[in-house]
């Protein structure tokens, strides 16, 4: 068995690295502290499971998961955030991670989610569960502006609100700066915001930065 933990924190690998150890001794476990780190311990040596924390140095939101599905194809991700929010849980979902657990969590769920992944399931939380069946059957009906985005406008939005250009962000996505301008516009119409500070701001305060 072997695990791939990635997280720009020492203290948070140890952790999880203990966690892992515990449920199986005999494991093999690589870290990495950034994406790029993560890829080159990946493709050398293919994990059974991958365990992702969202915020690292080279990757903020949901880029650092859909790289690694890129890359990994096949391997599953279990994700470890900071965030809370089942919306932003469900769009990882829609990206292909096969499970996301709040960090708060980790010590009691971490090794019930990857034994669910390497069965080939998939795993949220009780809780997290409940709302995205909500979400699915309409009784709990979107609300709040990014939930509107498709899956590419929020890539972009997340994007948009670390900082990066246009240009960057058209390199990151294999776009060209055309669309990524394109994607801009639909965003703002869609959500009513005026300009890309409203738009990081709002990102903040609903932690969809996932800044630590």
């Amino acid at each position: 068995m072997r695990f791939l933990i990635v997280d720009d924190h020492p203290i948070m690998r140890l952790g999880v690295k203990q966690l892992i150890q515990g449920q199986w001794p005999q494991a093999v476990i690589d870290e990495a502290s950034t994406i790029a780190e993560a890829l080159q311990q990946g493709q050398a040596h293919k994990p059974d499971a991958l365990v992702l924390d969202l915020s690292l140095p080279d990757a903020s939101g949901t880029e650092g998961a859909s790289r690694m599905l890129r890359a990994l194809k096949g391997v599953p991700v279990l994700v470890l955030s900071l965030n809370a929010e089942s919306a932003y849980a469900a769009r990882l979902l829609q990206m292909g991670v096969s499970g996301y657990l709040p960090k708060d969590k980790a010590s009691e769920e971490l090794t019930v989610a990857l034994q669910r992944l390497l069965q080939g399931g998939r795993y949220v939380t009780a809780a997290m569960a409940d709302h995205l069946l909500g979400l699915l059957s309409g009784a709990t009906p979107s609300q709040l502006p990014h939930e509107q985005l498709s899956a590419q406008e929020h890539r972009v939005m997340l994007l948009i609100a670390a900082g990066k250009t246009p240009a960057e962000i058209a390199d990151t996505m294999h776009l060209s700066a055309k669309t990524v301008g394109t994607y801009r516009a639909r965003i703002l119409e869609k959500t009513g915001w005026r300009n890309n500070t409203e738009l990081t701001k709002y990102c903040v305060q609903h932690g969809l930065t996932d800044v630590q």
